[in-house]
């Protein structure tokens, strides 16, 4: 190389343009062999880590926030209220937003037979089957109330069938104190709209919620009651809910007394 430092980095820059070096690694030289390298060898730069993409859980679908319970409950009195008749009444459930069971449930349980029948049977709440056809009492404790009606006279064109809860717990499990505070007031309207003027109340629950029960249903069954429906009175009766006939057979036998208690008072009001 000639000695003319000016005339070697001219060579020196034309040989690393012609092997294709274009920019500098570095202000200050690197000795590669002293760092493991091979004698003479460049190392070329190590390619930038790349960023793994950004993946963003899916945003969970909207749901109405909850509303306070004591505001559900005096929303529900207000809604309720506000229904001038059945299909009014069955309108304004399906709009109402205060009770989070709706969230859950595929269809509103309303009601089931004939409103003008003069006996209203209350349940506690819909099952599986109910939740997915919109009525009541339809899965085997349905068909056994049926046959507990005909037993007497009746069916579904002559009395008329609710549940205190519309809406269906997941898995069935126990509404909670402040579920069936929240939904009060709309079983007490239907039962003030229809034109029953006597009501059993199967089960327990139901018989706590409505008549205000202290002690269990197989204290409190085949008595009656006072129910307030709104500005008037009518007669009520508790008997053991179908479910739990079809847990306890032997049961029957009890609920058979009322079913006849029921039939008497049927037959000895004035139509």
């Amino acid at each position: 190389m000639s000695g003319d430092p000016t005339k070697a980095a001219r060579e020196l820059l034309a040989f690393y343009i012609e092997a294709g070096v274009d920019v500098c690694l570095g202000d200050a030289p690197a000795d590669h062999v002293a760092s493991g390298g091979e004698e003479g060898a460049l190392e070329p730069p190590k390619p930038a880590p790349r960023a793994s993409p950004v993946v963003h859980p899916p945003s969970p679908p909207s749901r109405t926030p909850p509303v306070a319970p004591d505001a559900a409950v005096m929303a529900a009195r207000q809604a309720a209220k506000n229904a001038a008749n059945l299909a009014e009444l069955h309108r304004i459930l399906e709009g109402f937003e205060g009770c989070v069971l709706k969230q859950t449930a595929k269809k509103l349980v309303f009601a089931d037979g004939n409103p003008q029948a003069r006996v209203m049977f209350v349940g506690e709440a819909p099952g599986r089957e109910e939740d997915l056809e919109g009525r009541p009492f339809v899965g085997r404790s349905g068909q056994l109330l049926d046959r507990m009606m005909a037993a007497i006279g009746l069916d579904r064109s002559s009395a008329y069938i609710a549940n205190i809860i519309p809406w269906r717990p997941p898995g069935n499990r126990t509404p909670t104190p402040q579920e069936a505070a929240i939904c009060l007031p709309f079983i007490l309207r239907q039962i003030e709209l229809s034109h029953a003027d006597i009501l059993v109340c199967l089960g327990g629950p139901s018989a706590q919620a409505l008549l205000g029960a202290k002690e269990g249903i197989l204290k409190t069954r085949g008595r009656w009651f006072p129910c307030l429906a709104g500005s008037r009175e009518i007669r009520a009766i508790a008997t053991l809910h179908p479910a739990y006939l079809l847990r306890q057979p032997l049961q029957k036998r009890l609920a058979w007394r009322d079913l006849l208690m029921l039939r008497k008072a049927i037959d000895s009001a004035p139509s």
